[in-house]
C-alpha cells in the first residue's frame, strides 16, 4: 500500500499534521496519513481545505518499530509528528532508517536533537539518507536569519530571539513541558554551557517599544546545528510567546518541576507533566488567523570586528512549519539534499531557498538587516 503513496504524515490526525497535508496537497504530492486511530484521522483530513483534490489515503498503524517500518517501506518521506519526540521519536527513526525513507519531524526538544545525531546520524549517512529533525517555524526561520548574518565574513557569534504570537497546540505544551525535566545548553567557544534552570531576560522586540519576557525554551536546535559550524564559535537561543501571562506561568511551572517533580521516578514525571499540560491546553486551537498570529524572528551576529542584526517578520508560525515540512517531502522528491545524515532544514536546503518558499506562500516578509559600518 505505502508504495503507492511516496510521503508518509505520521500523527497526521494533530495541529501540525494537518497542516503539513494541506501544503502536499498544494504541492500535488501523494501522502498517507497515517496515525494509531483511523476513524480519527480521517476526521481530520475530512476538514483539510481543498482535500478532495488531494491524492492521499488514511492508514492505522500502531507505535512499534516493525509496524511504522511495514508502512513506512516503499515510500521516501517521512515527516513525524508524533511528539514529545524524546519518548516517542526513536521508533519513528528506526523505522524510517530500516524502511529506507528519509526522516523530518517538527520536534521542539534539544535533548532529542542530541540524542538522534549521536545515535542515528552516522547511520542515516551511510545509506545517503536525510535525517532533519526539527524542521518547524520556531527553529528554521530563525535558522535562515542567522545564516543571513552568517553571509558577512567575521561572524562568529549569534544571539537568536524567536518570538510568536499565539497560544501552544496540545502536543506542543506536551513538550514544553517534557523539556522542562531535561537540562538544555548554549554554545559557548564550541563548547556545551548549560543554562540555569530559571535563566530569563527582558528582550528588545524589533518593531515595538515594549519588551518582552524570553526563556532559554529547552536551549533550541540552534547550538546542535551550529555546534559543528566552523563560522561559529558562540550560540545562544531564546524565545516564546508575546502572550506575557503565559510566560510568567512557565516560569511558576519550572520552579515547581524543578522543586517537586525532577525528585520523582521517570514514569511519575511524565504522569504528572503530562497532566499540567493537558490542563492548560487539552483541544485543537482555532486555525491560526495572519492579522493576529504573528512571528519575529531576530539574530545578532557579531564577531571582533563585525555586526549584522537580521529581523524577519512573518505570521502564523504553524502554516510556516506546515510548508516546511512538505517542502521538504517535495525537495526530496525531486533531488538529494545537499547533506546526508544529520542535518538542518539550512544544511540540507540551503537558507535562501528555504526564504525563497516562505515569501512565495507569503508568510514571512523580506528580511530587513542591518550591517555596523566598517
Amino acid at each position: 500500500m505505502s508504495s503507492k503513496k511516496p510521503v508518509v504524515i505520521y500523527g497526521a490526525s494533530g495541529y501540525t499534521g494537518r497542516l503539513v497535508a494541506e501544503y502536499l496537497r498544494e504541492y500535488r504530492i501523494p501522502f498517507i496519513a497515517a496515525g494509531r486511530d483511523a476513524k480519527r484521522t480521517q476526521e481530520v483530513m475530512d476538514k483539510v481545505p481543498g482535500i478532495e483534490n488531494a491524492d492521499y489515503e488514511v492508514a492505522e498503524v500502531e507505535h512499534s518499530t516493525e509496524a511504522l517500518t511495514k508502512l513506512f517501506k516503499g515510500a521516501k518521506v517521512v515527516c513525524n509528528m508524533v511528539g514529545p519526540f524524546m519518548k516517542y521519536g526513536p521508533e519513528a527513526v528506526e523505522a524510517s532508517l530500516a524502511a529506507g525513507c528519509h526522516y523530518t519531524d517538527t520536534n521542539g526538544e534539544q535533548n532529542w536533537m542530541m540524542h538522534a545525531e549521536e545515535t542515528w546520524g552516522a547511520a542515516f549517512a551511510k545509506k545517503n539518507l536525510l535525517l532533519t529533525p526539527g524542521i518547524a517555524q520556531m527553529y528554521t526561520t530563525g535558522e535562515i536569519a542567522a545564516n543571513i548574518c552568517l553571509e558577512t565574513p567575521g561572524i562568529d557569534t549569534l544571539d537568536i530571539l524567536v518570538l510568536w504570537k499565539g497560544f501552544p497546540t496540545y502536543a506542543s505544551t506536551q513538550t514544553i513541558f517534557s523539556i522542562l525535566t531535561a537540562n538544555f545548553y548554549h554554545l559557548e567557544q564550541n563548547q556545551y554551557v548549560q543554562w540555569a534552570p530559571d535563566a530569563k531576560v527582558e528582550a528588545m522586540v524589533p518593531g515595538q517599544h515594549a519588551v518582552a519576557m524570553a526563556l532559554p525554551w529547552g536551549g533550541t536546535a540552534h547550538p546542535v546545528w551550529f555546534k559543528n559550524d566552523p563560522r561559529v564559535s558562540t550560540c545562544k537561543a531564546m524565545g516564546g510567546v508575546f502572550e506575557r501571562s503565559v510566560m510568567e506561568g512557565v516560569v511558576q511551572i519550572t520552579s515547581v518541576i524543578e522543586e517537586k517533580i525532577k525528585k520523582l521516578p521517570k514514569a511519575e514525571q511524565e504522569k504528572a507533566l503530562s497532566e499540567m499540560a493537558a490542563s492548560l491546553q487539552s483541544g485543537m486551537p482555532p486555525r491560526e488567523n495572519p492579522r493576529i498570529n504573528i512571528s519575529v524572528d531576530s539574530v545578532h551576529g557579531s564577531g571582533p570586528l563585525a555586526h549584522v542584526h537580521c529581523v524577519i517578520h512573518g505570521n502564523c508560525n504553524y502554516k510556516q512549519t506546515g510548508l516546511l515540512q512538505a517542502y521538504t517531502a517535495h525537495h526530496l522528491l525531486q533531488a538529494p539534499p545537499k547533506r546526508y545524515g544529520f542535518a538542518s532544514g539550512c544544511q540540507a536546503f540551503g537558507h535562501r531557498e528555504l526564504l525563497g518558499v516562505l515569501q512565495s506562500f507569503g508568510l514571512v516578509s523580506a528580511p530587513v538587516v542591518t550591517r555596523a559600518a566598517p
